[in-house]
């Protein structure tokens, strides 16, 4: 009889397992998330690439910054982070959506800022307006690593997304009216004093008779 009773395991334990995970799962999405989109938009805000231009026969130095190569990692990092908020806000369906766009919004980063690095049109057009000359083109061309720190930005963004697809069914939703099992909360019933005429009223507005009777 011993020997059965110690093969049984705890219920809570069996329990424990998922739980743990579940909460896990949703500290390390929120911080590569978060941190994700933090990233994503700093990179585009700084130098991307650079190069040279021929003005009047001398080489003039061109740069520009990573939202003038391409808008793209700025727009979907804004999205990845709407959507990391929007997946406690939808249950069941709902958030399998949410959390998939949030796993594209981290590979469209991804994509574009490595696309973006050995992107010059941007620069062609500064050389291009810099000489008056329309065909004009950049010499010279380099680029700096904050294209692959966008990268690692959308790379975070998509983990987030891939964790709330695979775990996202055992995170709490948001909501007031619910506890963490999902079961409504009990509404307490106020206590009428009949000696205060002001709690007899507000009874008679929610329609409940202040006697008990």
């Amino acid at each position: 009889m011993d020997h059965v009773t110690a093969a049984v395991p705890h219920p809570r334990s069996e329990g424990e397992g998922p739980a743990r995970a579940g909460r896990r799962s949703l500290a390390v999405a929120l911080l590569s998330g978060a941190l994700g989109a933090a990233v994503a938009l700093l990179a585009t805000r700084q130098r991307w690439s650079m190069g040279t231009a021929t003005v009047a026969g001398d080489a003039f130095p061109l740069s520009v910054k990573g939202s003038d190569v391409t808008g793209v990692p700025a727009a979907l990092a804004i999205v990845g982070l709407a959507a990391l908020v929007a997946v406690f806000a939808v249950r069941r369906a709902g958030r399998f959506a949410v959390s998939a766009l949030l796993a594209l919004s981290g590979a469209g980063i991804v994509a574009a800022a490595l696309l973006g690095a050995t992107d010059s049109s941007a620069l062609d057009d500064k050389a291009a307006q810099a000489s008056g000359d329309t065909s004009s083109v950049v010499h010279a061309f380099d680029h700096t690593a904050w294209p692959y720190v966008a990268a690692v930005g959308g790379g975070l963004i998509l983990l987030a997304g891939l964790l709330a697809l695979l775990y996202g069914r055992r995170w709490p939703a948001m909501s007031g009216r619910y506890e963490r099992n999902g079961t409504p909360r009990p509404r307490r019933t106020p206590v009428v004093d009949p000696d205060r005429p002001e709690d007899v009223w507000k009874a008679l507005d929610r329609g409940e008779d202040p006697t008990g009777a």
